[in-house]
């Protein structure tokens, strides 16, 4: 990005190690120190032959819904082919998970262009009409219940394939809190999920420090949960891909 100068500024990068790597890059091309720390691990799922004999049914689909880009890449090695059938319509939340299954071969017909949200996919005129139609969504263990429950009062069948688990690492936060304040400028969150992990690892004495820090989230319904949470310094990045992350981190050293 043209104009922006990160010299000098600490930024915590929250994602999972193997979602890091290229937020760090961008923030290191503009001058910043990218600091690590994974709030998040992505596992298999707990019943891995469970969701195996699952998706041999894929067959009987309409549509396949990807929630994230970890959906594809933990769900699309679990069918039978190690891909969709062609006569399944698929859909994504967002760019990223486009993208993720475009890389693996993928064509998707339906993602929404501005916002990346459940909210936004099922505003769009092709999930509107879905009555009858069986729609197997892709997620991890426990996610959000409002685009099934949408597409369930809508008519559809709805399935979940839950092909990957999220944990909260085991990690010594020691280390980060004692050097916190000469060098986190800012802290990164990409998911709730990745907010409450903080809070959980860094302990009452991080946990103070992360709520007089500038935190950055990609959602309203993020920066709700951080104000609940006791987080008062708040920005918001419009989308959780790299490039919208880093302008919203380059407007806030600027201003």
């Amino acid at each position: 990005m043209t104009g922006c100068d990160l010299a000098g500024t600490g930024v915590l990068v929250t994602r999972p190690e193997h979602q890091a790597a290229g937020l760090c890059r961008l923030i290191e091309a503009h001058g910043g120190r990218a600091i690590r720390f994974p709030a998040l691990e992505i596992t298999e799922p707990g019943d891995p032959a469970g969701v195996a004999r699952l998706l041999a049914s894929i067959g009987g689909f309409d549509m396949a819904i990807f929630i994230s880009p970890n959906a594809v890449t933990h769900g699309l090695p679990l069918l039978p082919e190690g891909c969709l059938p062609s006569t399944i319509r698929i859909a994504a939340v967002g760019r990223g998970t486009a993208r993720a299954l475009a890389d693996a071969g993928q064509s998707v017909d339906i993602f929404p262009e501005a916002r990346y949200d459940s909210e936004a996919l099922l505003a769009l005129p092709a999930m509107g009409s879905v009555a009858g139609r069986r729609i197997l969504i892709f997620r991890g263990e426990g996610g959000r219940t409002l685009l099934g429950e949408t597409l369930t009062a809508r008519g559809a069948d709805v399935v979940y394939a839950e092909v990957y688990r999220r944990r909260c690492p085991r990690v010594d936060a020691g280390p980060l809190v004692a050097r916190w304040c000469s060098e986190v400028d800012l802290v990164t969150a990409t998911s709730n999920d990745i907010l409450e992990n903080l809070f959980s690892i860094l302990g009452e004495s991080g946990a103070r420090l992360l709520r007089d820090n500038p935190l950055l989230v990609i959602s309203e319904r993020m920066a709700a949960r951080a104000r609940a949470l006791g987080c008062r310094r708040l920005l918001r990045a419009p989308r959780a891909d790299d490039p919208a992350i880093l302008k919203a981190i380059c407007s806030w050293r600027s201003g």
